[in-house]
């Protein structure tokens, strides 16, 4: 579930999925030509910050999908489970497996 201010292990912020309301749009007709260059270079500004955030990810992103095609490079693609006894891990947990044998005591 994503939170707001919780921390990733690699420093990432988890947010809420949900996204802000933009505000209330100004009346055009209204706002005299000071104000409304400035509502527009609010909002470059604002466009600038997401698209610098934007590029960060992305590049965390490709990051860590370049670190997993590593791990499975060198794992030649096997999965840990691999190596497990599947049907051995079931007769555990449904009992039929006879119990671990108690070792001697020295």
């Amino acid at each position: 579930m994503w939170a707001p201010a919780l921390l990733h292990p690699l420093g990432l912020t988890k947010r809420k999925a949900a996204v802000e309301p933009l505000p209330e749009f100004p009346d055009l007709a209204s706002l005299p030509d000071a104000e409304l260059r400035q509502v527009i270079r609010d909002l470059v500004k604002e466009e600038n910050e997401v698209s610098y955030r934007r590029r960060l990810l992305h590049g965390r992103i490709d990051i860590l999908r370049a670190e997993l095609v590593v791990r499975l490079q060198k794992t030649e693609g096997r999965s840990v489970l691999d190596e497990v006894d599947v049907e051995h891990l079931t007769a555990i947990l449904t009992s039929k497996a006879p119990p671990p044998e108690d070792e001697p005591e020295s």
